[in-house]
């Protein structure tokens, strides 16, 4: 790199150096810049001047590169985005490590009893202590700090586990049959770290039983907060399990826990099993059937809500008459089959949902359509942009993951403006 000269000092009377020279020309046509000094000085004034130089180019290296690349060093990006929902790599299954380490259990180990209250502080320490999510490290209970590592902690299970084990520990049971302290598991076998993720229930929000409150391990710190059912990002792939160890509660729903009998379901019905089906039936997809929520007494809602589980097992006819049986019963309390698929307001269950119009998505606009909007988003794993979760207000968050969707179709430019249309809807609800 050639640095360059700065030729501001005045030369010496009797110097017979071209430089000088030039210089003495030039300050009969100007006023020479005067640093003052004895003659002798110049040789180090111009020394210095070459060093001022240098360290004028070279300070400047890291803000000429910012520059040239049209920012300003150090200063935030106008178009960051907000904080999106954490990924969540995760170290292999080992033993614990640091304080309190026990190493790896032997294959005849026995599960270590607990309970829920138990599960739910020991995932509350983490969430007090603020313990920094890392897939490298371990906090002082010897626990990895990563979501499988925090879900480890909280069973108390001794060992370090990951998402592809810790299925091993627990017993699957459908999502209206979550307690606190159970879990809620989501293993992509092709790619576990794409998207793998667990968090502990921690206990429903409200009657909806559309979002709950999750405790797990995330970037940047373990946290507790409102969920929406399962996760903000592949929802329909996580699976319920209860630890095996667990004292308390139902012991889960590996296998079908016994269908009460037709005589409990129908026209007259008024008891706990119509309650427990309504809530099953919303957690699988029926909540736009009932206005208020499942109660003890069968009504429409539930006839119409079964109705529709039952179609989009691709049954017909008899086999889809409204009235729960014995089959209808295990795939809702094994958590299995097909979720009912989403459906125009007092249409058919198996009916795409119509596009009611542009004008219901803008910005100071709270409808149900919004709400609806949303929670389609988060099932089809565009709902990273929500840090509470949908709601019928339209936000900023609302358009960007519509956006996101839009992009997913290969749009770009006008299509993909983050505000839905009639084929944006469409696909949507397919």
């Amino acid at each position: 790199m050639t640095v360059p000269v700065f030729e501001e000092y005045e030369p010496a009377i009797d110097c017979t150096c071209a430089g000088c020279a030039l210089q003495r020309r030039a300050a009969a046509r100007a006023v020479p810049v005067r640093y003052g000094g004895h003659p002798a000085a110049h040789g180090a004034r111009r020394a210095l001047v070459l060093a001022t130089a240098a360290g004028v180019v070279l300070s400047c290296g890291a803000a000429g590169a910012a520059a040239a690349a049209g920012r300003t060093a150090g200063a935030p990006r106008a178009d960051q985005d907000p904080e999106p929902v954490p990924d969540t790599p995760q170290g292999e299954k080992g033993p614990l490590k640091g304080s309190g380490a026990s190493g790896p259990p032997s294959d005849s180990a026995v599960l270590r009893k607990t309970t829920r209250a138990e599960i739910i502080n020991r995932a509350k320490k983490w969430v007090d202590a603020k313990v920094p999510y890392s897939m490298g490290k371990y906090w002082s209970d010897g626990y990895r700090q990563d979501c499988s590592g925090y879900v480890s902690m909280a069973w108390n299970l001794g060992t370090n586990e990951w998402t592809g084990s810790l299925a091993s520990y627990g017993t699957r049971i459908a999502r209206a049959d979550l307690q606190p302290g159970d879990m809620l598991l989501f293993h992509n076998p092709a790619d576990p770290s794409a998207g793998s993720h667990v968090t502990i229930f921690g206990g429903w929000t409200d009657y909806t039983r559309t979002h709950y409150v999750a405790y797990e391990q995330a970037r940047p710190r373990t946290r507790k907060q409102s969920t929406p059912m399962a996760y903000w990002s592949n929802s329909d792939r996580y699976v319920a399990y209860r630890y095996k160890g667990v004292s308390g509660g139902s012991p889960g729903s590996g296998s079908a826990i016994a269908f009460p009998g037709a005589g409990q379901f129908g026209p007259g019905a008024n008891n706990a099993q119509v309650t427990r089906l309504g809530e099953m039936l919303v957690a699988r997809g029926a909540k736009r059937f009932y206005a208020v929520g499942p109660g003890p007494v069968w009504g429409e809602a539930d006839r119409r809500a079964t109705q529709a589980f039952q179609q989009a097992q691709g049954w017909k006819g008899a086999e889809a008459d409204g009235l729960p049986g014995p089959d209808t019963w295990r795939l809702l309390t094994t958590g299995t089959g097909r979720d009912i698929p989403a459906a125009a307001t007092g249409g058919s269950p198996n009916t795409s949902v119509a596009f009611p119009g542009r004008g219901y998505f803008q910005p100071g606009r709270s409808n149900s359509h919004v709400d609806r909007l949303g929670r389609q988003l988060v099932k089809k794993g565009f709902g990273k942009h929500y840090v509470s979760g949908p709601d019928p207000r339209w936000t900023e968050a609302d358009r960007r993951n519509v956006e996101a969707f839009q992009r997913a179709q290969g749009w770009r430019g006008g299509a993909a403006d983050g505000y839905p249309g009639p084929e944006t809807w469409r696909r949507l609800f397919a």
